[in-house]
C-alpha cells in the first residue's frame, strides 16, 4: 500500500525548499519598499510551520519509494506548491479568490505561461519576482530540483525522476542520478544568467534581465509588462529570445554533451534535434512568406516576427513581439500545430515532444515499407539507438490518450459557455503548457481572466497532466492505484 509516511517527509522538505524560495522574494519586497512584505512574511512562516508538521507526521518513515509512492509525490508536490504559492497573492489582496490563485500559480509551476491577470504592471517587484521564480523552479521540475539539491533525502529517487521527466527515452548524465541532476542545472543556472547578461547587454535592467531570464529559460512566458516582449520594441532583444528560447528548448543532456564538452557535431547527429530545427525554419519560411505577401511587412520585420513566434509557440514560452490575432489565418493552423508538437524531451518545453514526432513518422514508414513487405522487420531507430516494442505502444497510447484530453476537455469548456475556438486552442495551451491561445475572445496577447471558475479548474487540471507526461496524473486517478498491491 502507499507508504504516506515517506510521502509527508518529502512534502514537508519540499515546503521548506518553498519558504526558502519565498525568502526572495521577501528580501525583494523589502528592498523595493512595497506593500507586498508583509503578505510575503506571512507566507514564509505559515509554509514553515506546514513543513514542521508534514516532517513530523513522516518521522521514523521507511527511507524507500515504490513506484506507487513515486507517481503519488511526484502529483502532490505540484499541486501542494501551487496551492501554498496562492498565499501571497490572497493575503495581499491582488488575487481576491483561491481559485484566480491556483490558477495563476500552477500556470507558474508548470510554466505554461497563461495568466487571468490583465494588469501585471500594476502588482508590486516582489509578487512579479514571484511569478518568474515559479516558471524557473518549475522548469526543470520541483522534484528535480529537489533531487540535486538534497539527494539523499530518500531512497528511489530514479522512480521519482522517471515520473517528473519529459519524453519517452530517458537518458542520464551520471550513474548517480543526484550528480547528474546537479549537471543538468548546471546547465540550466548557464543558460539563465547568460541570458540575463545577454538582455541588460541589449537595454534591460537587471530587474527586468533576471524576470525575463529566469521566463525565457524556463519557457515559461510570464511577463513583468502587459505587452510582453514587445514592450521594448527592441529588435536586438527579440533575436536574443529567440536564441535562448531555442536553446532551452533542446535536451539539456545533449547540450552538455555537445555544448560543453565542445562535441558540437553530436547535436547535428540526433533525430530529434535535426527534426526540431527544420520544423522551425520550415514553418518560420512559411509564415514569414504569408506576412510579406497578405501582411505588407518588410523582410526584416517578417523574418523576426516570425521566427520569434514560431519558437515561441513550439517551446511553449508564450512571448509575443506582436499580435498574432492580425495575422492570416493559415498562420493559425501552423501556430496551433507548434502549441501541439512542442520543442525536445528532456527540455523545459512542453507538449507532445519532437521525439514523439520522430517516432510516428518512422512508424507510419516502417507500416508503409510492412505492407510491401509483410515478412520482413523494420527496427526503430532514434539516433542510432534501438526503439522497443513496449515504447512503440507507448507511444500509440500517449498520442491517443493526449487527443482524447483535448476533445474531452474542449467539450467540457464548451459547455461552460466557451466559445468553440476559444476552447480548443485553449486546451492545446494548457495540456501543452503553452500560454497563449488562438481564439476570438482568449487571443494571443489577451488573459485568461474571462474563464469561468469551473472552466479555471480545468486548465490547471490539463496544466498539471501536460507537464507530468499525462499517465504519471491519471494513474492516480484509477481505482487500482489505491486498492491492488
Amino acid at each position: 500500500m502507499i507508504n504516506f509516511r515517506i510521502i509527508y517527509k518529502i512534502l514537508g522538505a519540499l515546503l521548506f525548499i518553498e519558504a526558502s524560495l519565498m525568502i526572495w522574494c521577501l528580501l525583494m519586497a523589502i528592498y523595493f519598499g512595497e506593500d507586498d512584505t508583509l503578505p510575503f512574511a506571512l507566507s514564509v512562516v505559515v509554509t514553515v510551520l506546514a513543513g514542521i508538521y508534514l516532517r513530523f507526521a513522516g518521522r521514523n518513515a521507511d527511507n524507500i519509494l515504490t513506484r506507487r509512492d513515486s507517481f503519488l509525490v511526484v502529483t502532490l508536490a505540484w499541486v501542494v506548491f501551487s496551492a501554498f504559492g496562492t498565499m501571497p497573492f490572497l493575503l495581499g489582496g491582488y488575487l481576491h479568490s483561491f481559485t484566480d490563485a491556483f490558477f495563476e500559480m500552477m500556470s507558474g509551476f508548470t510554466t505554461t505561461g497563461a495568466t487571468i491577470i490583465d494588469d501585471v504592471e500594476s502588482l508590486p517587484h516582489g509578487i512579479l519576482f514571484w511569478r518568474s521564480l515559479s516558471h524557473w523552479i518549475g522548469g526543470l521540475g520541483i522534484v528535480f530540483f529537489t533531487i540535486a539539491l538534497l539527494p539523499s533525502l530518500v531512497g528511489g529517487n530514479t522512480k521519482v525522476f522517471a515520473a517528473e521527466s519529459t519524453g519517452p527515452i530517458k537518458t542520464r548524465l551520471h550513474p548517480k542520478l543526484s550528480m547528474g541532476a546537479r549537471w543538468i542545472w548546471a546547465v540550466y543556472l548557464f543558460l539563465t544568467f547568460s541570458c540575463m547578461a545577454s538582455y541588460m547587454l541589449c537595454g534591460m535592467d537587471w530587474f527586468e534581465g533576471i524576470n525575463f531570464a529566469m521566463s525565457t529559460t524556463a519557457t515559461g512566458g510570464f511577463s513583468i509588462y502587459n505587452e510582453s516582449i514587445a514592450y521594448f520594441h527592441n529588435p536586438a532583444l527579440d533575436y536574443t529570445s529567440a536564441f535562448y528560447c531555442f536553446a532551452s528548448g533542446i535536451n539539456f543532456t545533449l547540450l552538455y554533451f555537445s555544448v560543453a564538452k565542445l562535441k558540437f557535431k553530436e547535436l547535428w547527429k540526433d533525430s530529434e534535434f535535426q527534426f526540431y530545427s527544420l520544423v522551425v525554419l520550415i514553418f518560420a519560411a512559411f509564415v514569414m512568406f504569408e506576412l510579406i505577401y497578405r501582411n505588407d511587412y518588410g523582410i526584416e520585420k517578417a523574418f523576426r516576427t516570425s521566427i520569434f513566434q514560431i519558437i515561441s509557440f513550439i517551446t511553449t514560452t508564450g512571448f509575443y513581439n506582436d499580435d498574432a490575432n492580425t495575422w492570416p489565418h493559415i498562420t493559425w493552423v501552423v501556430l496551433s500545430v507548434c502549441m501541439f508538437l512542442g520543442a525536445c524531451s528532456g527540455s523545459t518545453s512542453g507538449g507532445f515532444k519532437c521525439v514523439r514526432g520522430v517516432m510516428m513518422i518512422k512508424v507510419i514508414k516502417n507500416e508503409l515499407h510492412q505492407r510491401l513487405h509483410p515478412s520482413a522487420v523494420f527496427p526503430l531507430k532514434i539516433s542510432g539507438n534501438n526503439v522497443p516494442g513496449s515504447q512503440r505502444v507507448s507511444l500509440l497510447a500517449f498520442y491517443s490518450t493526449y487527443l482524447l484530453i483535448i476533445l474531452g476537455m474542449a467539450f467540457v469548456l464548451i459547455a461552460f459557455g466557451v466559445d468553440n475556438i476559444d476552447a480548443i486552442t485553449v486546451c492545446l495551451s494548457s495540456l501543452g503548457n503553452v500560454g497563449p491561445a488562438l481564439g476570438k475572445e482568449i487571443g494571443p496577447t489577451m488573459s485568461w481572466s474571462i474563464l469561468p471558475d469551473g472552466a479555471k479548474w480545468v486548465c490547471s487540471f490539463m496544466m498539471l497532466v501536460g507537464r507530468l507526461e499525462i499517465f504519471t496524473v491519471l494513474v492516480i486517478l484509477t481505482p487500482s492505484f489505491w486498492t491492488k498491491n
